[in-house]
Parts: structure tokens; sequence; C-alpha cells
């Protein structure tokens, strides 16, 4: 049609970035990438400017996959040079969500807080009304059974412990989740407060207040209502339920390895407490911080080899030059000081 990418996208709402993107290893390097090339006779790593590029394969010079070796590992040399040397071949991991690690006496359970609703994208769709009228709340999921030991209906208030606060939220009761285990789906409980602009399609207005001592309270005081705007569809909102905001509710819990946070959470389910309202929230600071240094303990900390703070070859969106990262580097005079703190 001759139409430009950005053309096409505003007509059509979507453009081919490629067409193939499967088998991308099996790529033979072209006479220009391996020119100036090394080959290891053992390895059959093929390295340039002293970097891996591509692995020699039945006497085929392929691309490979992006590790050290070029080869889909699965013993990680890496994982054992960085000081993990137990999880170099892939295993079983027991989490701090483990059922040996909950006590089911205390009312302890594993929640799930990432699971997706098929008609939300994250915060993303905040602002899609069509979508934010179809799916507006986010109760907790709860199998029969478990419902039936707390004597739990659907539409109950439920209080949510985490390890550093509560959420209050409504039962669903549901043969959709495994027992044992219970869940909330994100993407809702979006807030603002009264003197707040911004989103009205999927916000609740909520006072929050501070007891001096790391303590944070919020309290949804309006949940969503019609609004005058230049969209008319904004009047005719008849919905009421903004969902409950669980997320800051959650410790940080960063992955001894990874640093990426571990999103499942040990929770203690417990009935409402005299005053629970729908959408409560409590936070304790201190406790969050003392949370987050108990996580950190679990950590085996770089420099890894070679003074390194993370491993070249990981990729990583905007990735630095190679010399940011060593632990020793001063991004001021930008140069390696030789000291490591």
């Amino acid at each position: 049609e001759g139409l430009s990418e950005l053309e096409y996208m505003r007509k059509y709402g979507a453009f081919e970035v490629e067409k193939h993107g499967y088998q991308k290893h099996l790529r033979e390097l072209t006479p220009e990438e391996l020119e100036g090339s090394e080959t290891d006779p053992e390895t059959g790593v093929i390295t340039k400017d002293g970097k891996a590029i591509g692995v020699m394969v039945k006497g085929v010079a392929r691309v490979g996959f992006p590790t050290p070796s070029r080869k889909n590992e699965f013993y990680s040399q890496t994982l054992a040079d960085w000081g993990w040397p137990e999880y170099a071949i892939p295993c079983y991991i027991k989490s701090h969500i483990h059922p040996e690690r909950l006590d089911k006496e205390k009312g302890e359970y594993c929640l799930v807080p990432t699971f997706r609703l098929p008609t939300l994208i994250h915060s993303r769709s905040g602002n899609a009304k069509w979508l934010a009228e179809i799916s507006n709340r986010n109760p907790i999921w709860m199998h029969p059974k478990d419902a039936a030991r707390w004597g739990f209906k659907t539409g109950d208030l439920v209080r949510i412990n985490t390890d550093i606060g509560y959420f209050v939220d409504k039962v669903w009761v549901t043969e959709a989740i495994r027992p044992g285990v219970v869940a909330c789906s994100h993407h809702l409980g979006r807030w603002r407060r009264k003197q707040d602009q911004g989103n009205r399609w999927a916000t609740n207005v909520v006072h929050i207040e501070s007891d001096g001592k790391g303590g944070w309270k919020m309290k949804t005081v309006e949940g969503i209502k019609p609004f005058e705007s230049s969209d008319p569809d904004s009047k005719r909102i008849f919905w009421r339920d903004g969902g409950v905001h669980q997320n800051i509710t959650h410790a940080v819990h960063p992955d001894p390895i990874s640093g990426m946070h571990c999103w499942h959470q040990r929770v203690r389910i417990e009935r409402p407490h005299p005053g629970d309202e729908y959408g409560d929230i409590s936070v304790d600071t201190q406790k969050s911080f003392e949370n987050y240094k108990e996580w950190l303990k679990m950590t085996r900390p770089a420099p890894g080899p070679g003074g390194l703070r993370r491993p070249l070859w990981m990729k990583r969106a905007l990735r630095p030059r190679d010399e940011a990262f060593y632990v020793d580097w001063d991004p001021i005079t930008e140069t390696r000081t030789g000291k490591i703190e």
C-alpha cells in the first residue's frame, strides 16, 4: 500500500517487525563476520576481538546461542564461577512459599498476586474504558475447601496479612484455584488522593495517614463514579469498584541470585478485625526494611571473576560499556581505580 511503518501501525494497529524469528541459532556466520576470528579447537567457540560470536557445529560456523559456550547450556559455568555451584545444573529450589515453610495451623498460605485477567494489561489498560467496564475488581480467589475451613462465602471480607502489613479484600469462592493457595489478580487497585488529578475510569479516591513511626494506612473513601469529560461515556459509568491495592503490602523479596523480585507472598489469612473495611491497607516500612535486610543476607555478593559486578555476556536493556561492569569502575574519571570497597 506504500505505507510507512508508522502509517501502517496507525491504520491497522500493528506492524510486522520480522517475518521469521525461529531457529536463529542455526544461522551460518558470513565470511565478513568470520574475517579475523579464531576458533578454539577444543570447544569450537569462535571469537573475534575477544568476544564469542559463534560455534563450529559439524564443520559449519553457526551463530549459536547467546551464552559463553554459544550452546544451549545444561551446565552453567557462570553460576559455578559466581559462587552458586549447587545450582549449576537445573534443579528444584524450595522457595519461601514452599508448602514445607508454611504453617497451616496459623493460617499461612501462598498468595499468587501476579496472575493476569485476560481483559486487562498490567496497569497499561487503566484508561481503556471498555476493559475497565468488563473487569474492575480483584477479589481473593479461594477454593471451596479453604473457604469452608474459614467459614467464608463469596463476598465476605478477608484480611490478608503479609510480612509487612495487610490488606482487606473480598472472597470469591471458586474451584478455579487449587486448595491451599489463594490469589489476587494484579492490574487493579489503582488509587489517587482527593487533590490528585488523572485517571478516573479505574482509580479509587483514598485517604493516607502516617503514625510517624514508619507505619502507613490507606483507606478508600470513594470508589469509581460517573464524571464530566469530553467523552460522553464517562457519564455512563455504572460500576463503583476499583479493586484493592495489594502491591505496597508486599515485602521486597530480591532473589539472591538474580536480584529480581520474588512476587509470590507468604500470607496469613484472618477474618476481618472490628473496624476493617473493604480496601483498607496497612504497611510498616520499618518491617519492610528489616525484611529486605534478611533477604540480603542470602546473597553471595560480587565481585565475581575478574572484579565484575555481573557477567558481561548477560543481556540487559540499554547495556552500558564493558568497563562499567567492573566493581572498581569510576564513572566520573571513566577509569578503573583498582579499589574494591
